[in-house]
């Protein structure tokens, strides 16, 4: 019986609405963007992008915190990794934003289930705004452009002799799901897999991940 872990981006996979467009539409307008519109011209690098435009943020962390509960969660995710964890899979959340809002968000399911999470790590205080810190250098996910590697935690995997799924849906996910040995895509991922030719499934909700991880 082959080894299965499953990889899984958390905003706008694990999530519906992402947290950086949360965060815009409540704190910012169309000139505070520039960072991440330089990141988009190749001039800035994604870390350095989220991490200029969260620092901005100078809302009590009460109400930060209650704009974060505002995220919407795929009403599968739980069922999905309580089923892994009956089937054994290991769960990885992998995401270059940062650790402090997918904590507060699911925290008390990542330790219900024992999920993996590998993120940026995160501070709030309504002082410095989310200060995002990258992880240290000799962690084996390491990678200067956005702190952490999707496609390094992929490859370690596989390396252990797993055989991979992989959940996203931005090209920030592309390289992890070229490694990939199956691949659940929507949005800006799912085009670029099809326009290169790499095999997808399209997600529609966690439900498709439940249905196919049932028949494994």
């Amino acid at each position: 019986m082959k080894k299965i872990a499953f990889v899984t981006d958390f905003d706008g996979t694990i999530s519906r609405n992402d947290f950086f467009h949360v965060t815009i539409d409540a704190y910012f307008k169309e000139k505070d963007l520039q960072p991440w519109y330089d990141y988009l011209a190749g001039k800035k690098d994604h870390f350095d992008a989220l991490a200029s435009i969260f620092g901005k943020v100078r809302a009590g962390k009460k109400e930060f915190d209650t704009l974060i509960d505002t995220i919407e969660v795929d009403e599968d995710f739980a069922s999905v990794i309580s089923l892994c964890r009956e089937k054994g899979i290991p769960v990885y959340i992998v995401s270059a934003g940062s650790d402090y809002y997918i904590k507060r968000k699911i925290g008390n399911l990542l330790s219900e289930y024992d999920v993996k999470l590998i993120a940026n790590g995160g501070e709030y205080s309504p002082e410095t705004g989310l200060k995002m810190i990258k992880p240290s250098l000799d962690s084996f996910y390491f990678d200067d452009a956005v702190g952490v590697s999707k496609a390094k935690v992929v490859q370690g995997l596989k390396d252990d002799g797993f055989f991979v799924l992989f959940a996203g849906d931005g090209k920030v996910d592309f390289e992890a799901a070229k490694l990939a040995d199956v691949v659940f895509a929507r949005s800006a991922l799912l085009e670029k897999c099809r326009e290169v030719g790499v095999k997808a499934k399209v997600l529609g909700s966690f439900k498709d991940i439940f249905d196919f991880i049932m028949e494994v």
